[in-house]
């Protein structure tokens, strides 16, 4: 089930106004190009942003999200009908033998049952054509990041077109073990309207990451620093490995 944030249709429309930087994505439309993908699986794609900046680049793309609601907004967006928007997630996905597989964001860590995780990332590997790489960030749990989810930390304040102003923030909620929860609330001022979205992410040891890519059959080929907020995420970067011949 989708965090209300992704789902509610009025909040997925604000997502994107409320969140406009998305220098983040620099690095794996970079990783794209450098991996000579031509076709990509974009695993949560949300709003859509991802998916549309690759497709404008003339990559055959697959964007899959459990959201209704995100995908709503994705499929309005410029250059949409170039993507294959798919509604479900990585374990439902149709034959396909994808060059890269992303998961950008806090994509990864929204998984936060083992066997959810394992299930993914089983479903992302089926998806890749032999020697074709899956790419994904997770916070490094050592930087404790949540620290910094507070109302006066957080609070952003933006002009929404066709909504009018709307007033967004996070408050941390618990931190148990590798679990974070936290409460997003969103206030519309045109009519007082007061939505919120609890979510928890999980922030698994990189250790644990590198474990679960290797049961999963993937193969790791190199952790990178996240250049947007350097020292404080890891970017995972796997394979598929290629079919072996017999002798």
């Amino acid at each position: 089930m989708s965090d209300a944030i992704f789902a509610h249709p009025r909040l997925a429309r604000v997502y994107d106004p409320l969140d406009p930087d998305r220098g983040d994505l620099d690095a794996y439309v970079a990783m794209a190009a450098e991996f000579g993908a031509r076709s990509v699986l974009d695993v949560g794609c949300g709003t859509g942003t991802f998916a549309c900046l690759l497709a404008a680049r003339g990559l055959a793309v697959t964007g899959v999200d459990p959201a209704g609601a995100s995908l709503d907004v994705a499929r309005a967006k410029p250059g949409a009908d170039a993507v294959r928007w798919l509604h479900g997630g990585a374990t439902s996905l149709p034959p396909m033998h994808a060059d890269l597989a992303t998961m950008t964001g806090n994509v990864a860590q929204v998984f936060v049952a083992d066997e959810d995780w394992a299930a993914t990332l089983l479903g992302t590997r089926a998806a890749l054509r032999p020697g074709g790489r899956l790419v994904f960030e997770t916070r490094d749990p050592a930087r404790q990041a949540w620290l910094g989810w507070t109302r006066e930390q957080t609070r952003t304040r933006a002009e929404v077109p066709g909504v009018g102003v709307v007033e967004k923030w996070h408050d941390l909620i618990a931190v148990s073990g590798q679990l974070v929860s936290f409460r997003t609330v969103f206030v519309f001022e045109a009519d007082g309207a007061v939505l919120t979205s609890e979510s928890t992410l999980r922030f698994r040891e990189r250790d644990d990451v590198e474990r679960s890519l290797s049961l999963a059959g993937y193969r790791l080929d190199e952790v990178r620093d996240a250049p947007d907020r350097p020292g404080l995420e890891f970017v995972f970067i796997a394979s598929r490995p290629a079919a072996m011949c017999s002798a």
